[in-house]
């Protein structure tokens, strides 16, 4: 392999290795003989190794095919990135990736609600397809003719398969410019954005009437739950005793800010639960402090995940949700952070409203199926009219 080369994947260090060593077995203990010396190791591990030579003997070939014979030179290929990528790949789960360290910090920039980018949050639907649920107000792209429900074709030319990869190709350092081919409708077109500092003010709060205030929150990042509390309190002292909790167009974000909302107005019981390929079960439970409060959801296609998980803990509970079926991701996925600094991130469980019922695939119906139209807003018009 070529000296100057990038790391390579742990496996095929293990399988050259064992490509060119020796070995022999006793009766406790497996002895190989390499580079002129020998390694002991007891039979159990020796017989993991054997395992796991034989299992990936193909991809040492693989490399070796490519060190010996290809036309061009590969030194700067990081073959360790594309075959960690790849493995994740096969498992056909679009929400599931491997990260470069690069990639994982702007991954975590963005769960903070502060970074640099051009301000759009998007989903991958059941196609395949990036389509964008969200834009921050004030940013580039929110400056753009960009808007909800375009898909994001290429960022600087190129396609993507991963959603993380993608989301890093927009970001970038401030005063930097990206050019993000999307379809809107059925036209196809391009946009040349300038990078700016995002920061993100999830939660947005009003007074509708003398009884009834209005909180929307656009995706949950850290503080949005504490945010959303304190808009509430300051609704509540304003003279309001019910409210309009607004999710429409969130695609999601942190599972936790979602229970600490819910937790508001749910007195006891379980607010959400996963379940693992075990069949082992994680309940998320009430602590007790409902608010005395009436209260309405409003949702719509693009209200995803943890959205998803906030509305169909409150709609199980009695709370009314009016709009259009959501999104329908109910999984969750875990990070697990690397020694090199990139990350694996895998769906590992998914989420059940208290009821039981299956939010992955299925969405959240709403108790009141309602369309908006572009000159009215029929949903929130209507979560007045149940208050009222």
């Amino acid at each position: 392999m070529p000296a100057n080369n990038k790391k390579r994947c742990i496996l095929i260090g293990i399988i050259a290795f064992f490509g060119g060593v020796v070995i022999t077995v006793g009766v406790g203990a497996a002895m190989m003989l390499g580079m002129g010396n020998f390694i002991f190791a007891n039979k159990s591990d020796y017989k993991v190794m054997e395992e796991f030579y034989k299992e990936y003997q193909d991809l040492s070939a693989v490399d070796t095919a490519i060190d010996n014979y290809y036309y061009k030179d590969t030194s700067d290929v990081d073959r360790s990135e594309a075959a960690c990528k790849a493995i994740v790949s096969q498992l056909g789960d679009k929400y599931s990736s491997y990260m470069t360290a690069k990639e994982y910090e702007n991954f975590k920039a963005s769960a903070t609600g502060d970074y640099s980018g051009v301000g759009v949050t998007f989903a991958q639907d059941e196609d395949g397809n990036f389509v964008i649920l969200s834009i921050t107000e004030g940013s580039p792209a929110a400056k753009s003719e960009l808007e909800i429900g375009d898909y994001i074709l290429k960022v600087d030319g190129k396609s993507y398969k991963d959603q993380d990869v993608i989301a890093t190709k927009i970001r970038g350092s401030k005063g930097t410019k990206v050019e993000i081919t999307y379809q809107h409708k059925s036209k196809v077109k391009k946009v040349t954005l300038t990078r700016e500092n995002i920061k993100i003010k999830s939660v947005k709060s009003k007074k509708l009437d003398d009884n009834t205030g209005y909180i929307s929150i656009d995706q949950f990042i850290s503080e949005t739950a504490s945010d959303f509390e304190k808009a509430l309190d300051k609704l509540v002292s304003k003279g309001c005793d019910s409210v309009v909790v607004d999710l429409r167009d969130n695609g999601g974000g942190l599972v936790s800010e979602a229970v600490d909302i819910a937790d508001l107005f749910i007195d006891s019981g379980v607010i959400t639960y996963t379940e693992d390929r075990n069949g082992q079960r994680q309940e998320y439970k009430a602590n007790n402090s409902k608010r005395d409060i009436k209260l309405v959801v409003l949702v719509n296609e693009n209200s995803a995940s943890s959205s998803e998980i906030l509305a169909g803990a409150l709609k199980d509970n009695g709370y009314k949700v009016v709009g259009e079926k959501t999104f329908g991701k109910g999984i969750i996925q875990q990070t697990m952070e690397l020694d090199d600094g990139s990350a694996i991130k895998l769906t590992v469980a998914q989420y059940f409203s208290p009821k039981g019922n299956k939010v992955h695939k299925k969405g959240i119906t709403p108790d009141y199926v309602v369309k908006n139209s572009t000159s009215t807003d029929k949903q929130l018009n209507k979560a007045l009219s149940i208050l009222n």
